[in-house]
C-alpha cells in the first residue's frame, strides 16, 4: 500500500491510497460486509455507488464459513467475488461485545461462539493467521476495545494491554498486506498519547482510532478527535472505526481522517430510514405513502431517479426484498457522493464552505469548533 496526500485545508487531507487491487481516493467511506456480503447489494449494484474498498469482519468469517475454507477457495476476493481493496478487522471489538461471553487474558480472548455455544480462543497471532488466510488488503492488529465509561487505571490496563498485542500482531504480520494499528486510551488524553506513541515506536503502515462511538457523549469523541489531530502521523492514513454518521464525518474529516466504516447506511436502509441531503426520512411515515416524488430530488442514483417514494413505502409495508435493495442503494450512493463532494471541496480550497452549506441544508447551526 502506498498513500499520497494531494492536497489539504488544516488537518484535512484529499489523498490516494494505492494497492495492487486498485486505488481509493480518500477521505473514503468503506461499506461494511460482515459476512462477505454488503447486506442487500451483489457487487455490481456495490460498484455501482462508487465504493472503491470494503470491510469484511474477521470474527464473523472465521466462525462462518470458516478462514480455512475461505482460503481454500482463493481467498475472501475470490470468494466474494470483489476484485477491489479489502480491510479487515482483527475481531477484537465483536468478541468484546460479547460481554460476559468472552474472557480476556494476556494471551488472548477466550469466548463461545453465538452460533453454536462452541468454545473459542483468539490470540494475537490467531488474528494475523486468519486475516491472511482471508487474503485482505488491510489487516487490523487485535486490540481490547476499552468501554465507556472507564476510568483512567482501567483505561491504561487495556490500552497497554492492547499495545503489547499490537507488538505481537506486528511480529506474527507475514503477509504483504497493510498492517494498521489502533491508538486507544478511551476519553482519556494522556492515554491517547501514549498509545499513539507506543505504535509508532512498534511502526505500522497506517493508524486507526478505536474506542469511539461505544457510548460516549458527543462533546468527548470530539475532544479527542481534537486532540489526536495534532499527534497523528501526517505521512500515513487515518482511519476513524465504526462511525458513520454524516455529520460525524464531516468533522472527523476536519481533524484529518482518512477513513470511515459502520454498518449505519445499510442498516437503517433495512429499517426504512433514508439518508438525504436535507436529513434522514422514514419511508415507513404517512406523508411518503402517496409521495409522487423521490427520496432526494438532488440525489443522481438510479433509486431517486426511477422510484417514487410511494412505491418504496409500499415494498417497506409488503416487506418486499426490493425494498431494502433499493434503499440500501441510495444510503451508500449518498455516503459515497458525499465523500466525492467532501474531496472536491478540499482539492478547491473549498471545505469551509462545504461544511457551512452541508449544515444548512440540514437547517442545522454550524458547530464552533467546525468554522
Amino acid at each position: 500500500m502506498k498513500f499520497n496526500i494531494f492536497s489539504s485545508a488544516g488537518f484535512a487531507r484529499r489523498g490516494e491510497l494505492d494497492f495492487s487491487r486498485g486505488k481509493v481516493q480518500t477521505p473514503a467511506f468503506m461499506p461494511v460486509g460482515t459476512n462477505g456480503t454488503v447486506k442487500a447489494l451483489e457487487v455490481d449494484n456495490i460498484k455501482q455507488t462508487g465504493s472503491e474498498i470494503i470491510l469484511g469482519n474477521t470474527y464473523h468469517l472465521m466462525l462462518r464459513p470458516g478462514d480455512e475454507l475461505i482460503q481454500s477457495l482463493g481467498g475472501l476476493h475470490k470468494f466474494s467475488n470483489w476484485d477491489k481493496p479489502i480491510l479487515t478487522d482483527s475481531g477484537g471489538f465483536q468478541v468484546w461485545s460479547l460481554g460476559d461471553l468472552a474472557k480476556i487474558t494476556e494471551e488472548g480472548i477466550s469466548f463461545q461462539s453465538p452460533y453454536d455455544g462452541k468454545k473459542c480462543f483468539m490470540s494475537p497471532e490467531d488474528s494475523m493467521r486468519i486475516q491472511a488466510n482471508l487474503g485482505s488488503d488491510i489487516v487490523m492488529v487485535l486490540d481490547e476495545c476499552t468501554p465507556y465509561p472507564s476510568e483512567h487505571q482501567a483505561a491504561k490496563k487495556s490500552m497497554e494491554l492492547s499495545l503489547r498485542w499490537a507488538q505481537r500482531s506486528r511480529d506474527a504480520h507475514k503477509s504483504n498486506s497493510a498492517l494498521f494499528g489502533i491508538v486507544q486510551g478511551g476519553m482519556h488524553e494522556d492515554l491517547r498519547l501514549q498509545s499513539l506513541e507506543g505504535l509508532e515506536k512498534i511502526g505500522f503502515d497506517g493508524m486507526a482510532i478505536g474506542g469511539l462511538s461505544v457510548g460516549e457523549p458527543k462533546e468527548d469523541k470530539t475532544r479527542i478527535l481534537q486532540y489526536l489531530a495534532k499527534h497523528l502521523p501526517a505521512e500515513k492514513p487515518h482511519y476513524l472505526m465504526g462511525v458513520g454518521k454524516p455529520e460525524d464525518i464531516v468533522e472527523a474529516v476536519f481533524y484529518g481522517v482518512d477513513m470511515f466504516d459502520c454498518v449505519l447506511p445499510t442498516r437503517n436502509a433495512r429499517n426504512g430510514q433514508l439518508i438525504t441531503s436535507y436529513g434522514v426520512l422514514n419511508i415507513r411515515n404517512a406523508p411518503s405513502k402517496a409521495k409522487d416524488e423521490p427520496i432526494d430530488s438532488s440525489c443522481k442514483c438510479k433509486v431517486c431517479q426511477n422510484y417514487s417514494q410511494a412505491y418504496l413505502n409500499h415494498l417497506d409495508k409488503t416487506n418486499e426484498m426490493l425494498g431494502s435493495i433499493l434503499n440500501s442503494f441510495h444510503n451508500i450512493y449518498y455516503y459515497q457522493n458525499l465523500m466525492q463532494e467532501i474531496r472536491l471541496s478540499i482539492e478547491t480550497d473549498s471545505f469551509a464552505k462545504f461544511i457551512k452549506d452541508f449544515y444548512n441544508m440540514r437547517h442545522l447551526d454550524v458547530p464552533k469548533h467546525l468554522i
